[in-house]
């Protein structure tokens, strides 16, 4: 098993790097394969607490898709887990992504102001809400998203920065479909191929780059080394950045 990479350490919290290809938990399938959890323990002992609330186990406070690197924030104790749950749920932290689509579109910057459901019909996937009569499952969980153009990398792709303060399952990549940039890769919201080498068990490149609050500024997590290079941009005078009309929920 490989070591857990463990990039900020505080009293109350840890911040580790998740690698693309790991599961944060244990797959039903191999209940004692590697993932994220497996690691914590044999790197914190102490960690294996028989009071964490069910979904939390180890102290891990929020989860990454298999695919996806980058922070994890994972509480020392059942009260700092609750406190930083709280924060959650209170939408005061800052969650910034990098992702990379074959999309391109015409402007640099937008926000999506929708919320999202489980599919009515498909296991496993959520649906931006369109309108009054979109067919979901559940109940409408609200969901923000700001969209900024990095630019151009290697291999045809193009770099994006996403920002959310809401946490619901698969939001940036949704999202993202919604206004024309589903990530390369993510065959489930259209995305297609993701044609770069990449880990095992990796179909999309999302990163999961810093997560900030009030007192809480972990130490970012950087890209990981198999994602291609940005691409230098000609000299020139900037250009004013272009402007989608921000995509709110219709009421």
């Amino acid at each position: 098993m490989t070591d857990l990479h463990v990039v900020w350490t505080g009293p109350d919290l840890l911040g580790v790097a998740k690698p693309p290809g790991l599961s944060c938990f244990p797959l039903h399938a191999h209940p004692d394969g590697d993932c994220v959890l497996h690691r914590l323990r044999a790197a914190f002992p102490e960690q294996h607490h028989p009071t964490w609330p069910l979904g939390f186990d180890g102290g891990i406070a929020h989860r990454l898709d298999i695919s996806t690197s980058g922070q994890l924030l994972v509480a020392r104790s059942v009260p700092a887990l609750t406190a930083l749950r709280t924060r959650f749920s209170d939408k005061r932290l800052r969650k910034e992504y990098r992702f990379l689509t074959a999309r391109n579109v015409p402007w640099d910057d937008n926000t999506v102001d929708r919320p999202i459901a489980h599919d009515r019909r498909r296991k496993g996937r959520v649906v931006v809400q369109r309108g009054r009569n979109t067919p979901h499952r559940g109940r409408w969980r609200e969901a923000r998203t700001e969209f900024t153009r990095i630019g151009p990398v290697d291999g045809g792709l193009w770099m994006w920065r996403a920002v959310m303060h809401t946490g619901v399952m698969h939001q940036i990549r949704v999202h993202a479909a919604f206004v024309g940039l589903a990530l390369a890769g993510d065959r489930i919201y259209g995305g297609g191929s993701l044609h770069i080498e990449r880990p095992d068990r990796v179909d999309f490149a999302l990163h999961h780059h810093h997560l900030a609050g009030p007192d809480l500024h972990p130490t970012p997590v950087e890209l990981p080394d198999w994602w291609p290079p940005l691409l230098s941009t000609s000299p020139g005078p900037p250009e004013p950045p272009r402007r989608a009309r921000s995509t709110h929920r219709r009421r």
